[in-house]
């Protein structure tokens, strides 16, 4: 079974920091980019950051450039995605997701159609 699993999600307090993980079960992420998406309460989907599968290229959204870092371990089979400075409107559920399988240097784009997708880890910033 094809599956994507994120944990790590929780309460912090405005200006902290989490660190969210994506482990791949089913098949292996090294033949995929990959992404991170949120959807906040009443509001569409966004995308927040991707990475191809060289993993020299990424992309993030404007709201969180300098504050969240996308990586990959494809030993490990996962995902990560570290946030930093996180404020109030970062609160969301967090979906990581899956392309391909695609070209190592086919570059990637919060836009394009993601086959694989998690079930969503909670991620609340309040004081």
């Amino acid at each position: 079974q094809l599956q994507l699993v994120e944990s790590g999600g929780g309460l912090v307090q405005p200006g902290g920091s989490l660190r969210l993980s994506c482990a791949a079960s089913g098949f292996t992420l090294d033949y995929y980019a990959i992404g991170w998406f949120r959807q906040a309460p009443g509001k569409e989907r966004e995308g927040v950051s991707c990475m191809r599968r060289s993993g020299d290229s990424t992309v993030y959204a404007d709201s969180v450039k300098g504050r969240f870092t996308i990586s990959r371990d494809n030993a490990q089979n996962t995902v990560y995605l570290q946030m930093s400075s996180l404020k109030p409107e970062d609160t969301a559920v967090y979906y990581c997701a899956a392309q391909g399988p695609l070209g190592l240097f086919r570059l990637c784009a919060l836009s394009d159609e993601y086959n694989y997708w998690g079930q969503g880890t909670q991620v609340t910033v309040s004081s």
